[in-house]
């Protein structure tokens, strides 16, 4: 695939998503908007000058004041509603002279579209400050994730379901701590901003983990007690989170896995993806310290490995017949050999088999750097 078309798939989600909201006030209005009420007198004025016979068009112009409210201030409007009354009174445009009751007409639109233009814009400034205000405290939650991590690469994909969030109920991390490389993919029940607080909680505890447990079986226990502590005051919580943890070695030659109830990931190797066979562990939140430890597992990586994970939203949409997106069957040959555009690849191929993503989409290639040569290792061992 060209670099041209990669780069096409970053922008489409994000160009799309700015075309549907510019009535609900999350994006600017289209060019045409913009461009629609100079359009419109342009053409008025010049059929009027074409024609050797009086034209019975002027009633056109009274929509230029309420069309340039859509995307023009309030001094913009104001110079057009003032073209638009003073084009009436030009004999060699020959518009029909209004009366006294049409002009006062004309003169109250364009003094409201006025009026109108600047309650937009004050209300459209402030909307940027909520927005941005917004965004960095979402990008505070869920930071960009960095291209490299010690000794490994990093790539992922968010899309929250719910419009003009970057945060939903899936989350990622990737660190670097004394003992290693962790990573963390988790979905908290449920999706949307009402989700935000608990993935904000779990960041947390694990950025704290990656520091002080020595092991992804405290780890997992430290983010299950984080999530029981904080539904013990609200009865009836329920509240649960699905997780994946991975840590690597100092040289990057092994990874150790822990899965609290989220799916595997895929080893990709030499042209294969296979589903790595990690026991399935309860979700957080569920008591993981009263019950027995997860079950680790660990993996011998070769160089050129690489670690595909993936969440329910990507791993559960459906088509119109209710098929599963079939990831495991189709990400090799979406693979063009850079980590950096799988998860874009494998996006476009989502939203082109399902249509409309209903929940949130997190995927993450973990890629080991420098891994030396090690025996091949039966993927189905644990430590």
């Amino acid at each position: 695939m060209s670099r041209v078309r990669i780069e096409r798939l970053r922008r489409d989600p994000d160009r799309d998503r700015d075309r549907r909201s510019w009535l609900r006030g999350a994006a600017p209005p289209p060019i045409w908007v913009r461009v629609l009420p100079v359009a419109l007198l342009g053409v008025v004025c010049a059929a009027t000058l074409a024609s050797r016979e009086p034209l019975d068009i002027g009633f056109l112009l009274g929509a230029i004041p309420p069309l340039a409210v859509l995307s023009y201030g309030p001094a913009a409007t104001a110079i057009l509603g003032a073209l638009v009354i003073g084009l009436f009174h030009v004999p060699a445009l020959q518009l029909n002279r209004p009366g006294n009751s049409d002009l006062l007409t004309l003169i109250f639109v364009a003094v409201l579209s006025v009026f109108v233009a600047f309650v937009r814009s004050h209300r459209d400034a402030q909307l940027v400050t909520v927005r941005t205000v917004a965004e960095a405290a979402q990008r505070a939650v869920v930071p960009p994730l960095p291209e490299r991590v010690g000794p490994v690469r990093c790539t992922g994909l968010y899309r929250a379901a719910q419009r003009g969030t970057l945060v939903g109920g899936d989350f990622f991390d990737v660190r670097d701590g004394p003992y290693g490389v962790r990573a963390v993919m988790g979905d908290v029940q449920g999706h949307g901003l009402s989700a935000v607080a608990t993935v904000a909680s779990l960041l947390g505890a694990f950025r704290e983990s990656v520091l002080d447990q020595r092991d992804l079986e405290s780890v997992a226990a430290h983010l299950d007690r984080r999530l029981v502590v904080d539904s013990a005051a609200v009865q009836h919580a329920e509240l649960f989170a699905t997780g994946m943890l991975l840590e690597f070695s100092a040289d990057a030659h092994t990874v150790r896995i822990v899965a609290c109830g989220h799916p595997p990931p895929l080893l990709m190797r030499d042209g294969h993806a296979t589903e790595l066979a990690v026991a399935p562990g309860l979700p957080f939140g569920l008591g993981l310290g009263d019950g027995p430890p997860a079950e680790e597992l660990s993996v011998e990586l070769r160089p050129g490995d690489r670690l595909f994970l993936a969440s329910d939203g990507v791993l559960e949409a459906r088509d119109e017949s209710g098929a599963f997106y079939p990831l495991a069957d189709r990400i090799t040959s979406l693979d063009d050999g850079d980590p950096a555009t799988l998860t874009e690849h494998v996006w476009a191929d989502l939203v082109r088999h399902c249509g409309v993503i209903r929940d949130d989409a997190t995927m993450l290639v973990l890629t080991p750097d420098h891994a030396g040569p090690t025996d091949p290792a039966d993927l189905t061992n644990g430590h």
